[in-house]
């Protein structure tokens, strides 16, 4: 463990998280500590099974999983299941599946102050779900944030653009309030992948057709998840159907891939964060302080380079 970068995982693991956990399990210069379930994609069990599902996957089922919130600070839901399906992973049945009995009793909060002040200043926190459980986090332990050696978001965006509302990327729509307490209150080194990045970057989809027909077992299983999105992401054009986005994104993969290999990321923009809590239509929008105005004390690194070749071979390793 002495060389490797000590991980824990928030995950609300729908399909991108189920591609970010293996990326992570995948990586020989990562030691993954824990993984942390929170609400968003489906609801938290559903959240739970698949992280337990996609461990077994990858026979990995020694590391720790925590039970975590199941709702927003407000306790307001919004959940993305037309995409990620109602389970989460493309509602596709798997009578083997791990049962949540195999999760630790301990709740994912306590859990996260406990291995982050256990390894005080090595820990590089990945929040890919919504931030409630972070949020929570650094209420019940003010230094909460001193202790890690830095996070990694995916999360928000950069030109007010949404997947989820007019404005708002899911993950902090899906908690605003969450949002705004780590991106005001957290004071370490914080690295953002926002929606923009992660669309900015998509893969060809002949990429992804020869990554999932790889035929190891992981392959296999990511081919049977991603059927569901596969379908929702194309579109009828006259006779024949089309894929209606450019490319294929994996939005959790660009922050686990920018922790692995920080040479992912070749170009950031740095300034202080917030995010929109009042707006009718920008209510979850992270708001960027290109004028310093902000007192919050951290400024944010926001990901806007990627080297996609080296994306795409880690993309390659979490399957093989």
């Amino acid at each position: 463990m002495a060389n490797k970068k000590l991980l824990l995982l928030d995950v609300d693991c729908g399909l991108d998280d189920a591609q970010a956990i293996m990326m992570a399990l995948a990586a020989p210069n990562v030691q993954l500590l824990g993984i942390t379930c929170c609400h968003g994609n489906t609801k938290i069990d559903n959240v739970c099974r698949n992280v337990l599902r996609v461990l077994k996957v990858c026979q990995r089922t020694e590391i720790p999983v925590f039970r975590g919130t199941c709702g927003s600070l407000l306790g307001q839901s919004v959940n993305a299941v037309t995409y990620h399906g109602k389970d989460g992973l493309g509602d596709v049945p798997d009578p083997n599946a791990p049962g949540l009995e195999h999760l630790q009793t301990e709740h994912a909060v306590n859990a996260m102050i406990r291995i982050v002040t256990e390894h005080a200043g090595q820990i590089s926190l990945v929040a890919v779900g919504p931030l409630t459980n972070l949020a929570v986090a650094i209420k019940m332990d003010p230094t909460f944030s001193t202790k890690l050696k830095n996070l990694y978001i995916m999360g928000g965006n950069m030109e007010g653009r949404g997947n989820t509302t007019v404005c708002g990327e899911f993950n902090f729509v899906a908690d605003p309030e969450a949002a705004s307490i780590v991106l005001n209150q957290f004071i370490c080194p914080t690295y953002i992948a926002t929606w923009e990045y992660c669309l900015r970057y998509s893969l060809p989809w002949e990429f992804f057709h020869k990554w999932i027909d790889q035929g190891t077992e992981k392959a296999c299983f990511m081919k049977k998840i991603t059927g569901h999105c596969g379908k929702y992401a194309m579109v009828k054009k006259g006779d024949k159907e089309e894929h209606s986005q450019a490319g294929f994104v994996s939005c959790d993969s660009f922050a686990v891939a920018a922790v692995i290999d920080e040479s992912i990321v070749t170009e950031y923009m740095q300034c202080r964060v917030t995010v929109e809590l009042q707006g009718a239509l920008t209510r979850g929008m992270m708001v960027l302080d290109t004028l310093n105005l902000l007192k919050n004390q951290n400024q944010a690194f926001i990901m806007t380079k990627c080297d996609m070749e080296k994306f795409k071979q880690l993309m390659t390793s979490a399957l093989k």
